[in-house]
């Protein structure tokens, strides 16, 4: 296909990325270090890190590594922690001294954990202490031989870690006993000791730096091998496209640095610029979180689809500060229209809607900054990045004609570590990486995202679109979330059951399939609707649709209309 998106480029926007200008992410680290030295890097409950204190933790990490652990280039470090000073730290520090990292969700259970670090090969792992009795149940079987642990406090000053760490501890009751045997303590690894000998190791595009792990949430989770020169490319083309001030940028930092989406367009993107990444260690924690945007001025935001909503549900939210903010990003899962307007509405700033997943860095396509409004697209194709929607006998879709999105760019992942065989399954013959996600492209080179491929509802072999569906629902007054899966029918292969959380109580099912029956033909129309106080999410705030449908098993059997062979036949998702 002709790279038609170019045409809708915004004036100023390069076709085509370099990112020659650094050898590494350590060359841009060391180097946004050295000119932005006095800027602040993070923020983390009222404590800033500076881009030299960063320098000077970090170094002090990587130190500790060569020559107290041993660690050499290659080797792989799994890091477990929410958003903490702590993480930059580890993360700098441990690249400098050539190690891989292995991010981990600190929900894991036990059994994933245990997938995860022995699948990657992790020597070491940094594990915030309060998901230390998690590692103590599974470490036995895994190759780990070193563990760092640290406490939420740690990197405050003295009063302030001592009262942090003991409202933790003593009062929330928030660390489980373990016994894991003479675990580090984190602050004595980076304290300016003897033993901080570092020794510069040279890096190179191909070096790997991150075994990203997908969601471990569809199935087993795999690790994206993404190189230097592929994390630098997406940050490369997130710089090209977002206009950033140096040295003046504020970026709340909600979701989780160990997500793919926070650790590129938050924690490279705006390093590369000298920007701060404001940590919100518990964005659950709705109150607190508004109480941090209330106290800290800021001038961009990224996240998903839910927190914004979140965040506009709360009656504090207006009192917040919208005079600095200039970005507004959301990605992950899809932007629901409703959310969008509303968000344009009260914070007077548009809410652009990007795309991408963990097997590219993660970034693909993002919409244009300058646009007005809400326009349901994902956006366009990044610079030196190609697009192209396929159908199943991988020939390519005519525009507007729906099909699988394919990727090509650098910012590709260079395959599953030690999975071969799952390496070429997700991999066309002439080299597009396939997303799993039914798309398509108009006359403008814009993308839209009709609906995750393997989250499709088959209805009498019409097919219907959770999103479709959901888009329709949420716009309802007094529905706060929803989700639409397929359930079962004897009669018509699958119908569409739906979830929804209510943000008014006088809201009735009877309500919700009036407004459906005017908004959608009657096959999409959900045959079965259940409140819920709550929706399963990841820890990212992804709806978990397939949490949905192995719940609604028991449902289907009450409703005697099961066909057993479609509950045992489980879709999975790849990213």
């Amino acid at each position: 296909m002709d790279k038609i998106w170019l045409k809708s480029y915004p004036a100023g926007i390069p076709e085509s990325i370099n990112i020659d200008d650094f050898n590494s992410i350590i060359d841009l680290f060391e180097q946004s270090c050295k000119k932005f030295a006095d800027k602040p890097a993070y923020n983390s409950m009222g404590v800033c890190l500076t881009y030299q204190e960063l320098d000077r933790l970090s170094q002090n990490f990587a130190s500790y590594l060569q020559n107290e652990l041993n660690l050499t280039k290659g080797d792989r470090l799994a890091i477990m922690m929410p958003n903490l000073l702590q993480y930059p730290i580890t993360l700098f520090g441990a690249m400098r001294a050539g190690i891989t990292i292995v991010n981990v969700n600190p929900l894991y259970t036990p059994r994933e954990l245990e997938h995860q670090l022995t699948d990657s090969g992790a020597k070491a792992i940094v594990i915030l202490e309060n998901f230390a009795h998690v590692l103590d149940q599974c470490i036995a079987k895994t190759p780990i031989e070193h563990v760092i642990t640290t406490e939420i406090g740690d990197c405050f000053g003295f009063l302030k870690r001592k009262l942090v760490n003991f409202v933790v501890r003593k009062i929330k009751k928030m660390v489980p006993d373990h016994s894991l045997v003479n675990p580090m303590a984190f602050r004595n690894v980076i304290q300016d000791n003897a033993f901080n000998q570092f020794h510069p190791i040279p890096l190179t595009h191909q070096d790997i730096a991150f075994l990203q792990y997908t969601g471990g949430t569809t199935g087993v989770s795999k690790g994206a091998i993404l190189t230097h020169a592929n994390m630098l490319s997406n940050m490369q083309q997130a710089y090209a496209w977002v206009d950033l001030k140096e040295g003046c940028e504020t970026v709340v930092t909600a979701l989780p640095l160990y997500h793919i989406f926070s650790l590129t367009a938050n924690c490279l993107v705006f390093m590369r610029v000298g920007g701060c990444n404001l940590l919100i260690t518990n964005p659950r924690d709705i109150p607190l979180f508004i109480k941090t945007l209330k106290n800290t001025p800021f001038t961009a935001i990224t996240g998903v689809n839910t927190l914004f909503n979140a965040l506009m549900n709360h009656a504090d939210f207006s009192s917040i500060d919208f005079s600095n903010l200039t970005l507004s990003l959301g990605g992950g899962m899809a932007v629901q229209e409703a959310v969008a307007n509303r968000w344009k509405e009260l914070t007077g700033c548009t809410l652009a809607e990007a795309y991408g997943l963990t097997e590219t860095s993660p970034a693909v396509c993002v919409n244009p900054l300058d646009i007005k409004a809400f326009n349901g697209a994902i956006g366009l194709p990044l610079p030196s990045t190609e697009v192209s929607i396929r159908r199943q006998d991988n020939s390519e879709c005519e525009l507007n004609e729906e099909g699988e999105l394919c990727v090509r760019g650098p910012q590709v992942m260079q395959g599953y570590w030690n999975k071969e065989d799952e390496t070429k399954h997700v991999f066309t013959s002439d080299g597009w990486l396939k997303t799993g996600d039914i798309a398509t492209m108009d006359e403008g080179g814009y993308c839209r995202i009709v609906s995750r491929e393997k989250d499709m509802i088959l209805v009498s072999g019409f097919n219907v679109y959770p999103n479709e569906i959901e888009d329709v629902v949420v716009s309802l007054a007094g529905v706060s979330e929803c989700a639409a899966i397929g359930v079962a029918d004897e009669k018509s292969g699958e119908r569409v059951k739906l979830f929804v959380v209510k943000s008014d109580d006088s809201l009735t099912e009877d309500a919700i399939k009036e407004h459906c029956k005017a908004n959608l033909t009657d096959y999409k129309q959900p045959k079965y609707i259940e409140f819920r106080d709550e929706l399963p999410k990841t820890n990212v705030g992804k709806i978990l649709h397939r949490a949905l449908r192995e719940n609604s098993t028991s449902f289907n059997e009450a409703m005697k209309d099961t066909i057993e062979s479609e509950l045992n036949n489980k879709n999975q998702v790849t990213s």
